[in-house]
């Protein structure tokens, strides 16, 4: 087993999620594998550089994750994969350069297929006057940014995140609320974007939006499905 890391006690992040991260990297990437005990709070603090405070709050931040279980005389170990969170966004995040990045992104498709067509279709029921005036105004900035002679990827990543968030909380459904931000750590660490491919992803959520707007969970649902596809 790998236990070997590198100082972090110059990183301007908060140092015990810059610790929760390089564990979580090593135990992502198999270097720390499925099953094992990490090395002890002495080893790991002088590795790291940092306080046993900082470490604990590291090891329960992980332990949050499912990534990490500490047990009396025994020690911390790393949980098995299947009882990982994947749908903690930070998580998802610290994948980063860890996965076959198609493959990652095909499974992650797999499951918007799986909540997205059904969140829009409900939230062409359900949708609030509201939350149609917000969606509309969404709709239009992704417009205007697909159409911006000076394509900017990270105006299109915010305003096309916060589309979908608003889909998701317009369900009514608070169970859907998660897969908003998932969503957006995706599209920002994994999915690469042209101005081509929002163009032409716009004919697409127009039939979406419309759709909600007309309150039509059935061509909502279809929509989406077809924009999955």
């Amino acid at each position: 087993m790998s236990g070997n890391f590198n100082s972090i006690s110059g990183s301007k992040r908060s140092i015990h999620v810059q610790v929760a991260r390089e564990i979580a990297r090593g135990i992502l990437s198999g270097d720390l594998p499925q099953g094992s005990i990490i090395p002890g709070e002495m080893a790991l603090c002088e590795q790291f550089g940092i306080s046993r405070t900082a470490l604990r709050e590291a090891v329960k931040l992980l332990t949050s994750k499912g990534l990490l279980e500490s047990r009396p005389k025994i020690g911390t170990r790393v949980v098995d994969r299947a009882y990982w969170n994947f749908l903690d966004p930070q998580l998802i995040e610290w994948m980063e350069g860890l996965n076959d990045v198609e493959q990652f992104c095909s499974q992650f498709l797999a499951l918007r297929r799986a909540v997205e067509p059904e969140a829009c279709a409900l939230a062409a029921r359900f949708a609030s006057a509201e939350q149609r005036i917000e969606l509309s105004a969404t709709y239009q900035e992704m417009v205007e940014a697909s159409k911006d002679e000076n394509f900017e990827q990270l105006k299109w990543l915010e305003v096309n995140s916060r589309f979908h968030s608003l889909i998701f909380i317009s369900t009514g459904n608070e169970f859907y609320l998660p897969f908003g931000n998932i969503l957006t750590t995706m599209l920002v660490n994994f999915i690469p974007l042209s101005s081509n491919s929002s163009a032409i992803c716009m004919n697409e959520y127009q039939v979406i939006y419309e759709a909600i707007m007309a309150g039509d969970s059935d061509k909502a649902r279809e929509a989406s499905l077809k924009h999955l596809r």
